[in-house]
């Protein structure tokens, strides 16, 4: 039997949106209502969810435009790498990382097998081994620099050019502040 019923005799917590999902909605968290000041978000919640929301989406975007599968926390090594400016031990780029030396380790290994880092012989320790980019590492960097600044670019078009300074402004004033 058909019917002009959408939902197909399910009940309507089990029928299909209708309308696409918002990426800005967090689903698992309860609804917030500006309209209602109880279930509004406060200013630091607010800031930080908008903060992280634009910058997941300028990182998502470069990564499906490059192609490239690449984690934030292996994007990090490979920035700290090249802001060293010099091959590195293991050992020293956890510590620059902030994070466990086996977990520098497999991110090396794994950005190692994509080209992107070499490990070399330490000239003052034949024991030790040291860790740099490869061209094709600093190649990967210049890329993703460019698809983010674009990124950033398209968001702030939403906004008139005096409205871009007075957000930049804002920032720098939130970001100076101790």
């Amino acid at each position: 039997m058909q019917t002009d019923d959408p939902t197909d005799g399910r009940s309507p917590r089990d029928a299909a949106p209708t309308d696409p999902p918002n990426p800005t909605v967090r689903h698992c968290a309860p609804a917030r209502d500006p309209r209602d000041p109880a279930r509004a978000p406060q200013p630091p919640e607010e800031l930080l969810e908008l903060l992280h929301d634009v910058l997941r989406a300028v990182r998502r975007d470069a990564a499906e435009r490059l192609g490239q599968d690449i984690t934030p926390g292996q994007l990090r090594m490979l920035r700290t790498l090249d802001r060293c400016g010099r091959p590195v031990r293991l050992g020293e780029l956890a510590a620059v990382l902030d994070v466990a030396p086996r977990s520098v380790t497999s991110k090396v290994d794994h950005a190692e097998a994509d080209g992107w880092i070499r490990r070399v012989p330490d000239p003052r320790d034949r024991r030790a081994t040291l860790v740099e980019l490869t061209e094709q590492g600093h190649d990967l960097l210049d890329r993703v620099s460019a698809q983010r600044h674009e990124g950033v670019r398209a968001r702030l078009e939403v906004l008139e050019p005096a409205e871009q300074r007075v957000l930049l402004d804002l920032l720098r004033r939130v970001a100076a502040a101790h």
